[in-house]
């Protein structure tokens, strides 16, 4: 039970978001190249919520508009599959599936927070998401309320924090390209 509350945390703040196979959604295959790697989630304690502190390995594929979240235990199980379309997002864990109107529901009704997940893609690649306005700094960007710091991005890792209340913090080690 632990591990699913776990995960469902890490999809909300790391992106996490979902989306059951169905007509209205591709394959994974045609969703691109895989992202691959570890991923820290820490959540701030706030008055009436204790700290969160989510770590698994994740495989992210495609971008804002359609894509899949995958969390993967240490021992090398999916703990949960979030994917999502145009009006299609769904969370898929061993308690079954939920649906959601927008990945900023996902992750309200998981963590209590709008996290930008749709930015997720982008940010991995060391970019700014393009629908949303940002300021370029000397360690990386600031975006959404978030500052994302790139200055060791050469050696797979990407960390981006969120300073308003509760305090965020999203570190990520990618894992080399093949």
């Amino acid at each position: 039970m632990r591990i699913v509350q776990r995960a469902r945390r890490a999809l909300a703040l790391a992106g996490a978001a979902a989306a059951l196979v169905g007509c209205a959604t591709p394959p994974v295959a045609e969703l691109g190249a895989v992202t691959s790697g570890r991923m820290l989630l820490r959540v701030a304690a706030v008055a009436g919520q204790d700290a969160q502190n989510v770590s698994a390995a994740f495989e992210l594929q495609g971008n804002a508009s359609q894509g899949e979240l995958r969390l993967i235990s240490p021992l090398g199980t999916q703990m949960a599959a979030a994917r999502w379309a145009p009006g299609d997002v769904t969370l898929r864990t061993a308690e079954g599936t939920q649906s959601f109107a927008t990945l900023d529901a996902l992750s309200r009704q998981v963590l209590g927070e709008a996290l930008p997940l749709a930015a997720l893609p982008d940010w991995l690649a060391g970019r700014p998401w393009p629908q949303a306005p940002h300021v370029m700094q000397a360690q990386g960007f600031e975006q959404a309320g978030w500052q994302v710091l790139l200055a060791r991005l050469s050696e797979g890792l990407i960390e981006a924090r969120r300073v308003a209340v509760p305090e965020v913090l999203l570190r990520v080690r990618l894992d080399p390209s093949p």
